[in-house]
């Protein structure tokens, strides 16, 4: 009877994922969406699924949402899950976002940027009513593209720091953890909960860095600056001896500027909070430099009161990949673990009606 079982089972998730790719494909009359199209025209979709997904394959990421039907967490968890086959054949340098070839960048503190203020690509100042012109598939000429001079943008952290009234950027000597390979443990350093952040669930990050803005936290924070815009990534192989450049990636980075009114030993200052995702990512990036400075609390002698705060809590839960995997499971059978509650309930409720 159990082989029965098992031989049924596997004939109806056999037509489980049939059903699924006739539900993929949808009506046959319509011209099948291309992976090529996704990329490129969804391309906020694409960026989040490579931040949340641990990899920078806008290609595959593309792929990964076809495949999911427009599921981003399940296609994120497709991608990350392709990401463990990968062979690691080098480390590459630190990134350097200050030479960015920027195509954003805006401040929201300084209102004549040193460099100037470039809008860039954004629905920000667009009016929120559908586009029915968007029904028609005729191609549409995009606007013009300004280029920015990258030499003539310092940063604005930099331009509070000649005042001495912002904390210094300091780069750590130690080796920064690596998520990807060392399963999350605490204390976890500032990197760490970066990296975590950084892939963490779009929603879940705002959702805590929204709760710091409505005094869950205690910040008050202003975006000192924003940028987009691609960056070289370089690698220094052992046998060469020096640098070479091996392609660029579209980033985004924020950088929050938060009050802190000092300490005992530290003068009243600006704080920094920093976020930094694959692709065009604003949202995330202002979302994960808020949650970045709030779980910087003890560090800074404040009290922790508020769960943006509490790093355990956050990067626990912040992961929608093993969110997902948690939440999914009651999908499976739990047979026996419900019979067995359910005898329970019976002899406490048999129990009472005898006492009574």
């Amino acid at each position: 009877m159990a082989y029965v079982a098992v031989k049924g089972g596997e004939r109806a998730i056999d037509a489980a994922h049939g059903w699924l790719a006739a539900e993929r494909r949808g009506d046959p009359s319509i011209p099948p969406l291309g992976v090529a199209q996704i990329q490129q025209q969804l391309g906020r979709s694409v960026d989040r699924v490579m931040a949340e997904g641990s990899l920078y394959d806008p290609q595959l990421a593309a792929l990964a949402i076809k495949q999911a039907q427009g599921d981003l967490i399940e296609a994120a968890f497709l991608l990350r899950a392709f990401r463990t086959t990968l062979p690691r054949f080098a480390h590459t340098k630190p990134v350097d976002t200050a030479t960015m070839r920027i195509e954003r960048r805006i401040s929201a503190i300084f209102k004549d940027l040193p460099g100037g203020q470039l809008l860039g690509p954004t629905y920000d100042y667009t009016h929120r009513l559908l586009d029915f012109s968007l029904l028609d598939d005729a191609t549409v000429a995009p606007g013009p593209i300004a280029a920015a001079d990258t030499e003539t943008m310092p940063r604005v952290s930099d331009v509070l720091g000649q005042e001495g009234i912002i904390e210094p950027d300091t780069a750590s000597e130690q080796e920064p953890g690596d998520l990807t390979r060392e399963s999350l443990s605490f204390p976890a350093s500032r990197d760490v909960r970066l990296q975590a952040l950084a892939r963490g669930d779009e929603g879940f990050v705002l959702g805590m860095g929204y709760s710091t803005q409505r005094g869950y936290g205690g910040s008050h924070p202003f975006a000192g600056e924003i940028r987009m815009g691609e960056v070289s990534v370089e690698i220094e192989p052992a046998e060469l001896g020096f640098t070479i450049d091996i392609g660029d990636l579209v980033l985004t980075e924020c950088q929050m500027v938060n009050q802190f009114k000092g300490s005992k030993t530290v003068s009243p200052r600006f704080t920094r909070g920093y976020g930094l995702v694959f692709g065009f990512g604003e949202r995330k990036a202002m979302a994960m430099a808020l949650v970045d400075r709030a779980m910087r609390a003890e560090e800074l002698g404040e009290d922790v009161t508020a769960p943006a705060q509490n790093v355990e809590f956050v990067l626990y839960h912040s992961d929608n990949i093993e969110a997902t995997g948690f939440v999914e499971h009651l999908k499976l059978p739990h047979y026996v673990d419900f019979q067995s509650e359910l005898q329970n309930v019976r002899r406490m409720r048999a129990k009472q009606e005898t006492a009574e």
